[in-house]
């Protein structure tokens, strides 16, 4: 009798803990998958704040050509001021802007 005891407990033994690696399991898996859900969020995130960036980086290339444009138009504005100006020595300028 005291036999069938000692299997019964140790069946039982092998219940449980076959129950606790079982949950162990699942939680490990349950936290896998919460992992995987946080870098999904995380890699969504970084490509919008990249494609955030790619467009600042667009607009701010547009807006230095515009103003390269500007530039280069207010020159030619002050150039024929200078050939007009008769106070101004259009052949000694170029010395004087560099």
């Amino acid at each position: 009798m005291e036999t069938i005891w000692i299997v019964v407990i140790v069946v039982v033994a092998l219940v449980v803990i076959g129950g606790i690696a079982l949950a162990a399991q699942k939680r490990r898996e349950q936290q896998t998958e919460e992992r995987r859900e946080e870098a999904r969020t995380h890699r969504e995130r970084a490509d919008a704040t990249a494609r955030r960036a790619e467009q600042a980086r667009l607009e701010a290339e547009e807006q230095a050509d515009r103003a390269r444009r500007e530039q280069e138009a207010a020159q030619e504005l002050r150039h024929r001021a200078d050939e007009i100006d008769p106070d101004v020595d259009v052949e000694d300028e170029p010395a004087q802007r560099s």
